[in-house]
């Protein structure tokens, strides 16, 4: 198959069945890293390729900048999204603000490899994604988010606004991908789609994270209205895979992107697990929003 005659599917924002789960967020150009913790975590084999059968792997977001490995890590999971298929599993990459931000010409926290490619290349960064791309248009394929069984992912949350606004996730997808890249837009970002792309959208907002945040009461009403019980996602870094609201926020960005730790969450026959780098799986960590107490179940 020829790579310029390869489509890329059409949005699908809901999936459905009886697989085994996995999926970690912001890798930041740490490819080494990544592949072993999804070696470790039996997501892939020695070779680098899919093992993890009809599983569903999702990655929420934030593979850009950062990192020096950032260009491996696309191709990689470009590779991988494939195979997955062909076993019957399936990859979900969706957009973080990272993504949005290089898309965009935002290149602030770009690694100096890729600055000197600029120079060496003479064209911005941004332009080795441009439409007429193979990961250009893959990119601009990609979801803001994903529903999985009672599982809502995206890569910063979703502020309950959108709930008193009766938004649907089909909507909040539609909208944000049709105002994806501002130079490719008619007319400027407006109304809704300009409220998706600053700090209450899907891809900055931190509000599962901040005392004067999202409440317990928003919460469950996010919960209610988008029919699910757990929130995933990544964008705002802790230790290791931690929760919220007593596990219905789930929070995956374990800082790969210093290079040094991250972790995987799993879901294997209803039970939630943490993937350590050695492939360990260990509890995950809860937290109650009252005074912060910790405790491991």
């Amino acid at each position: 198959m020829e790579i310029n005659r390869i489509k890329f599917a059409e949005d699908f924002v809901e999936y459905r069945g009886d697989f085994d789960l996995a999926a970690l967020s912001d890798l930041h150009g740490q490819y080494d890293l990544m592949l072993e913790l999804l070696t470790n975590n039996k997501i892939i084999d020695e070779q680098g390729d899919w093992v993890f059968g009809t599983g569903h792997f999702v990655i929420t977001g934030d593979i850009f900048d950062r990192g020096d490995k950032v260009t491996g890590i696309l191709w990689f999971i470009y590779k991988l999204e494939q195979q997955a298929e062909q076993a019957g599993g399936k990859v979900h990459l969706l957009l973080g603000n990272h993504e949005v931000m290089v898309l965009n010409g935002d290149l602030r926290y770009l690694h100096p490899k890729y600055v000197l490619a600029e120079k060496l290349l003479k064209q911005p960064f941004e332009s080795l994604f441009g439409e007429d791309s193979v990961l250009g248009r893959w990119l601009r394929s990609k979801s803001v988010l994903v529903k999985i069984n009672n599982m809502l992912f995206a890569h910063g949350g979703f502020h309950p606004e959108l709930v008193k606004d009766k938004r649907t996730l089909a909507e909040i997808n539609s909208v944000f991908k049709q105002n994806l890249v501002k130079a490719e837009l008619r007319e400027p970002r407006e109304g809704f789609a300009r409220y998706l792309h600053k700090s209450n959208g899907p891809i900055w907002y931190r509000g599962y994270f901040k005392d004067n945040g999202a409440s317990g009461e928003e919460i469950e009403l996010l919960l209610q209205y988008f029919d699910v019980e757990h929130l995933i996602v990544g964008h705002t870094s802790q230790p290791q895979i931690e929760t919220r609201f007593n596990g219905k926020v789930i929070a995956i960005d374990s800082s790969i992107k210093r290079g040094k730790y991250g972790e995987i969450l799993l879901l294997k026959a209803g039970e939630f697990t943490r993937g350590t780098l050695s492939g360990k799986s260990v509890p995950l960590i809860y937290w109650r929003n009252d005074n912060n107490a910790c405790f491991i179940c």
